[in-house]
């Protein structure tokens, strides 16, 4: 059950070029599930939904992923407000597309851009479970100056052998060892078993939409990807 909350709220750290960390200290502990997100509420008709990036255990601040260049009004009007006041309110937790553990398969995250910070939520909450089936984590980018957690996700790939991190870049620096192009052709490429997968996805609606399209092609069952950009598009 959502609640509109006044918080604290800061700018904790520039993450890439026009990405930036922000805290948002809550009133109270509130519980939320991995995938959910909050509405930053900027008037009584206008409410912007941000994903939560902490893990759920996390319960008194949250963390959001804002990417803000300076022709997204949308972003840096909310950056403006944190910047100005130091708060925010905010109605939370929302948001369906939540990590469901009873499903059967392996799974497939897939982010574009600042949609990592929905898929890193449920990434914490199933390395912090334990992993007892192997979780895939695609992450699209258009260089690797926007992965912004690459070093962090290298380093967990390397501490859970059931865990594989795939970044996937549409503009390669010299020397790069990962995925270049698409991110979702990168999963199809690698994943020959996809439909059997839960499938958690976010980025711009416009990837989401592709995404699947071209997975229902490959005979993934709709009840197998999860985002709330499915229920938009």
């Amino acid at each position: 059950m959502s609640q509109v909350m006044h918080c604290k709220a800061h700018v904790s750290r520039q993450l890439a070029e026009h990405v930036w960390e922000v805290s948002v200290t809550l009133p109270e502990a509130t519980k939320f599930e991995a995938g959910q997100y909050l509405m930053v509420v900027m008037g009584e008709r206008d409410k912007r939904p941000f994903s939560i990036a902490s893990a759920p255990t996390a319960h008194k601040e949250w963390l959001l992923h804002i990417g803000a260049p300076p022709d997204n009004s949308y972003a840096t009007e909310v950056l403006d407000v944190i910047k100005d006041k130091g708060e925010l309110t905010i109605e939370a937790p929302a948001g369906e597309a939540v990590f469901k553990s009873d499903r059967a398969g392996d799974t497939v995250l897939i982010a574009g851009g600042t949609g990592f910070s929905y898929t890193y939520s449920i990434l914490q909450k199933l390395l912090t479970d334990g992993l007892d089936k192997p979780v895939y984590f695609y992450w699209g980018a258009k260089s690797a100056d926007d992965l912004y957690l690459h070093e962090e996700l290298q380093a967990l790939a390397t501490q859970h052998p059931l865990f594989t991190y795939h970044p996937v870049v549409e503009e390669a620096p010299q020397g790069w060892a990962y995925g270049v192009g698409l991110v979702h052709h990168e999963v199809m490429a690698q994943q020959p078993n996809l439909s059997e997968c839960q499938i958690y996805m976010a980025g711009r609606f416009e990837m989401v939409r592709v995404i699947r399209d071209d997975f229902t092609a490959r005979d993934v069952p709709m009840e197998n990807m999860h985002g709330d950009a499915l229920a938009f598009i």
